[in-house]
């Protein structure tokens, strides 16, 4: 049976009693809002261990919300969306989100998602074991990365991809490969590119050591 809480930040009232009915029957906790103003002061004051969140929400803009969220926290989020545009997946990824569902889905969906991303974020990357690829060093027992010796704002899901390909500086891997080591069998191909595409951006000094190898997928140049 799971443990932990879950902040549920939609405004669909129905859909909310059934994600809540089908989360405590796994024994989560939850906590609900309608609102993302509402949804930050739970999350203050709940502080719950995986955030599920409708992109469309009254009140406070959820980019808002997520962006105070990350300020101060890598609490797991998981973006609900009503629409399958890849702009859509992008922008919640880009905020910090580990990842994303797409409407309409199954409570069965959601819960399964919940539970891959906590098991990832509790215990997906706790082997002490660091590597090195050129200015980049990933440490995936401290859960950092750093480029030339300054600290990444990277998400888990991010974290790992990165260890991915640092382990083995300069082999291409495959999108298949990558998508195995983020850990999450529900998502698809797409979400590698969307990690890549929010890595590039965090990386800073680093990131054009990080190749997209047409047709193929990706690889870390080590110098």
């Amino acid at each position: 049976m799971a443990t932990g809480t879950v902040l549920v930040v939609e405004d669909e009232r129905t859909l909310v009693g059934i994600l809540t009915d089908y989360l405590r029957r796994e024994g989560f906790r939850v906590e609900t809002a309608y609102d993302g103003q509402r949804g930050l002061e739970l999350w203050r004051a709940a502080r719950p261990d995986l955030i599920l969140l409708d992109i469309m929400l009254p009140g406070l803009d959820v980019l808002e919300v997520a962006r105070r969220v990350r300020a101060e926290s890598t609490v797991p989020i998981i973006m609900l969306t009503a629409r399958d545009e890849e702009v859509d997946k992008l922008v919640g990824l880009g905020l910090g989100a580990d990842d994303y569902v797409v409407k309409p889905y199954s409570p069965r969906e959601v819960v399964a998602r919940v539970k891959a991303v906590l098991r990832r974020a509790g215990g997906a990357v706790e082997a002490p074991t660091s590597f090195a690829a050129g200015s980049l060093t990933v440490d995936v027992g401290a859960y950092e990365a750093r480029c030339a010796g300054e600290l990444l704002p990277l998400t888990a899901s991010e974290l790992r991809l990165l260890a991915a390909l640092a382990r083995e500086p300069g082999r291409v891997k495959r999108r298949a490969e990558l998508l195995a080591a983020v850990g999450d069998g529900l998502a698809d191909e797409r979400t590698v590119d969307a990690h890549v595409k929010n890595l590039r951006r965090k990386l800073g000094g680093c990131r054009d050591q990080l190749e997209t190898v047409r047709g193929v997928g990706y690889r870390l140049r080590g110098g």
